[in-house]
């Protein structure tokens, strides 16, 4: 303790090494029903340490085991032959080598459990030699679903995330890290844990497995159809802005469909047609028009300050003179820029804070990073001249982002209240909720009741009289607007080259009690191009598989009523079970007369519109006849008489080992066989 002090705490310290960290376990990201979306599952190096154990180890190893070792390897591992296993162990005593690397690549949990069980490598790493190194790999149990809005992680969980959710979360789910020392004692390295690691919180998602699958599934079918290239769907839960599904879908260089970027969150593109419903809604709020208002719009094509405006069917003559409900129905661009035209030309400020008043111009501040921010022009800014009012009353010369667009409609759906789209609403910390994450209100009122109701009602219209009828059902009501948009090349303008175009239809359902909102977006080249006959086809099969995933009828509505409805009635008490099928209606006849208030027991025959009960005796001196019965009628019955009762199988009884009429020995079992 004091003699050359600190000559021996220097010489004590070389078997010291301090703050080794403990790595902690990531946390995991549960759907909104409980299934495990994305969790940290560990994946081994395995290695060899041929200078371990000296020469029994290896004795064991090549003079004994090393077939037996080789083969289990190659069952485990069948990429590589037992010969191929030979060569390696083989090489790698030869070399002498303290860290050999066994196989070259990771192997799971599951394999390394099969491996260690295998002779030699199941002994401890200094006796046997075989070692590994561990690494925290994060899994996707449902592979493509969703997997973009879930984001990645570095290749060792450990590190950190690079995207989505587990970015925006990477604090709670990556957990603290604990710290160790390692200390030789005795020729051997002992952890001495100083601060235990905290693992992550898990989150619970807003995303439901089931209706992500149906989105993707209706999605991808119909972009292989119409070879499109890029395609969102994002399905809301309207009163509560929980994001059930959300699907990212791009065409890959082999023409297989992954999720490759957050493009229902970040892509700036102009929405065309989607956006009229905001222009009609702000002047409406202003009172420039109602739903009854006409337009001629002539032939389908007008002179607006120089540029060509055209509706869909101009060629065909165009729609002449219609009110303002059926230049909603048939998405007329005609119709549309003429009145924001009239009534805003002199005062494009009030149209545009018109739609700032509606907060469609605000980001929406999501739980994910990657968002892009609606660009709305003002009339102070650059390269606002004539023409920008009217295209962008139609949709052109604005970028809002598909998601901007659902929170749009959702809030229309949501009698004016706009609330923020959501992905994650519980945070867990060892099974218990720690953190419950609101529904946040953006705008409380986007406008007037009675713009509102007109709104609502034009939009039913669209899809029930107008150009969306493909988005509907015959089994709800269905409502919403279409949108198909030339897609600009930016300096190359829209006609270069291929022209590329944007359909869409974004919408809620039930319309009269608005559960779900749902957008979709597609990207394809050249024509046809339809937001109608393609967005909203795709939106119609998500709302009817949606709508029928959630609906639950009464077990009566299963039951043929021309069928007589007979159960399968085992042999026991007469009175419990004439109770029984008397409370079911079930027609009973009786082959005795059975006593009333004294115990009774009958055997069951099924006839094809009822049953009949007979008598079984059961006499106090003999072995009593249990065939028919149920467990807990033959065990009482056996038991009542003094016998010892053991069971085998599940069922009613079909053989019993004593036969029914031996006279009674007490204390004596018999077997009763259930089938």
């Amino acid at each position: 303790m004091f003699f050359q002090k600190d000559y021996w705490q220097a010489v004590a310290d070389r078997f010291v090494k301090e703050n080794v960290p403990i790595k902690p376990n990531r946390g995991n990201i549960l759907s909104a029903d409980g299934k495990l979306m994305a969790s940290s599952l560990p994946e081994y190096r395995i290695y060899m340490d041929f200078k371990a154990g000296g020469p029994v180890k290896d004795s064991l190893l090549f003079k004994v085991h090393l077939d037996e070792v080789c083969e289990g390897l190659h069952r485990v591992l069948p990429d590589k032959s037992v010969a191929e296993f030979k060569r390696i162990l083989q090489e790698g005593r030869r070399k002498g080598s303290q860290n050999y690397l066994i196989y070259p690549k990771r192997i799971s949990y599951i394999q390394y459990k099969q491996i260690k069980e295998l002779p030699v490598f199941n002994m401890n790493k200094y006796r046997g030699g075989f070692h590994h190194q561990a690494y925290n790999n994060r899994k996707k149990p449902f592979g493509s679903l969703a997997a973009h809005t879930l984001g990645s992680v570095y290749a060792d969980a450990s590190r950190g995330a690079r995207s989505g959710i587990e970015l925006a979360y990477d604090s709670l789910l990556s957990g603290k890290e604990g710290n160790t020392r390692r200390q030789k004692v005795r020729n051997r390295y002992v952890n001495i844990v100083d601060i235990p690691a905290q693992d992550g919180c898990d989150l619970v998602t807003t995303i439901d497995v089931g209706m992500q699958d149906i989105c993707e599934k209706a999605l991808v079918d119909k972009m292989k159809e119409i070879n499109a290239h890029v395609g969102v769907v994002v399905l809301m839960e309207v009163a509560t802005g929980e994001v059930k599904a959300i699907v990212n879908m791009q065409k890959g260089n082999d023409g297989n469909f992954y999720e490759m970027d957050s493009h229902a969150i970040s892509d700036m593109l102009e929405p065309g047609s989607t956006f009229k419903t905001a222009s009609i809604m702000v002047a409406l709020e202003d009172g420039y028009i109602t739903p009854d208002t006409e337009v001629d719009t002539g032939t389908g094509v007008v002179n607006m300050y120089g540029s060509r405006m055209r509706d869909h069917n101009w060629h065909r003559g165009g729609y002449g003179k219609i009110d303002v409900t059926h230049i909603m129905m048939y998405s007329s661009n005609v119709g549309v820029s003429h009145l924001i035209d009239k009534y805003y030309a002199n005062q494009p400020e009030k149209f545009v804070n018109g739609l700032k008043r509606m907060s469609i111009d605000q980001p929406l501040n999501l739980q994910i990073k990657g968002e892009g921010r609606p660009n709305i022009k003002g009339p102070s800014e650059r390269y606002f001249s004539k023409t920008t009012l009217p295209w962008m009353s139609i949709g052109y010369e604005t970028q809002v982002p598909p998601l901007n667009i659902l929170t749009f409609y959702n809030a229309i759906a949501n009698n004016g209240v706009m609330v923020k789209p959501k992905f994650v609403k519980e945070i867990v910390k060892d099974g218990r909720v720690i953190e419950e994450i609101e529904t946040e209100v953006i705008n409380p009122r986007i406008c007037s009741e009675s713009t509102l109701k007109q709104t609502q009602e034009m939009l039913y219209r669209v899809v029930y009289d107008g150009l969306a009828k493909p988005a509907g059902s015959r089994q709800f009501a269905v409502a919403g607007k279409t949108g198909t948009a030339q897609i600009s090349q930016g300096a190359q303008g829209y006609k270069t080259g291929t022209v590329n175009y944007l359909v869409s239809f974004c919408g809620y359902f039930p319309a009269e009690n608005p559960q779900y909102s749902c957008i979709v977006s597609i990207r394809k080249p050249g024509l046809p191009a339809s937001g109608g006959m393609m967005a909203g086809s795709v939106f119609g099969k998500i709302a009817e598989r949606v709508y029928a995933k959630n609906l639950y009828l009464p077990l009566t509505a299963a039951v043929d009523s021309n069928s007589i409805f007979v159960p399968h009635v085992k042999a026991g008490d007469f009175t419990e079970t004439r109770k029984v099928l008397s409370d079911l209606r079930v027609d009973t006849k009786l082959g005795y007369n059975f006593p009333r208030n004294r115990e009774a027991w009958c055997s069951v025959e099924h006839n094809n519109d009822g049953v009949s009960l007979n008598h079984r005796d059961m006499m106090a001196e003999m072995v009593p006849d249990v065939s028919g019965m149920g467990a807990k009628d033959a065990v009482f019955l056996m038991e009542s008489r003094g016998l010892k009762v053991r069971l085998a199988g599940v069922g009613r009884v079909y053989r019993q080992s004593i036969a029914h009429g031996t006279r009674i020995r007490r204390g004596q079992t018999v077997t009763l066989e259930l089938k």
